[in-house]
């Protein structure tokens, strides 16, 4: 089942009288489950690709297409809708609220979409869990080291149980240590909940962690390949 598609999309970018194509043409499809790296040098196009796929920008041409349906002419409510029920977002900068504790930031997207109180604290004490942080649970971010922040928004991303992860630069503000853990959250996570995660990465340390490699060059997809794991016998 494919979570989210690609038609021949361009993105063109207006700043005064300079334009920049930051996406030249791109077609690609995810399928559910996946575990996708978007790789490839910066200004190649990689977080482009994600905001549109997760409908936080429209293509200048072309469509997109995310669990079936075309998000390339929504309106920008229809677009909030689209992405509070169906994606999960991680950011390079955790884009944690810093008021609140690591349970009330992965609370939060379960208050907005209404859920009721005793069924936000099972979910949020199972999604502690799941990214090791039980601990941890009444933290505030500046009390966290930077591998627990972004496993918190990891966890927050998973909250209202979204088809599609996506993860912008996902180890890129933390030590090798941290974002060796942090992938390893991920592709666990990948495996034991089947939850579909695209990630986009300049970061060499972080290709051994994906299934699948798309990278991109001047907008354009260049390569799309399948990874075998280390010690996969392939």
């Amino acid at each position: 089942m494919e979570v989210a598609k690609i038609e021949n999309v361009t993105r063109v970018y207006q700043i005064g009288k300079v334009e920049t194509q930051a996406l030249r043409g791109v077609n690609l499809s995810i399928e559910s489950g996946e575990f996708t790296a978007l790789v490839g040098p910066s200004g190649s196009g990689k977080t482009t690709l994600l905001q549109l796929i997760g409908c936080l920008d429209q293509p200048t041409s072309g469509r997109v297409y995310v669990n079936g349906k075309d998000v390339s002419q929504l309106n920008r409510d229809q677009r909030a809708d689209m992405r509070r029920g169906t994606i999960g977002f991680v950011f390079q900068f955790f884009a944690l609220i810093p008021t609140l504790t690591a349970y009330e930031n992965i609370e939060m997207p379960l208050i907005l979409v209404g859920q009721e109180a005793s069924e936000r604290r099972q979910r949020v004490e199972q999604l502690l869990e799941l990214v090791d942080l039980t601990d941890w649970a009444h933290h505030r971010p500046d009390q966290l080291s930077g591998g627990q922040q972004q496993r918190v928004a990891i966890a927050r991303a998973l909250a209202t149980q979204p088809a599609l992860i996506l993860a912008d630069e996902p180890t890129a503000n933390l030590d090798t240590p941290n974002g060796q853990q942090v992938m390893e959250t991920m592709t666990r996570l990948n495996r034991e909940t089947g939850v579909t995660f695209v990630f986009a990465t300049h970061d060499p340390r972080v290709f051994q962690y994906a299934r699948r490699m798309v990278t991109l060059q001047d907008g354009l997809v260049v390569e799309d390949k399948a990874v075998e794991l280390a010690g996969s016998g392939a």
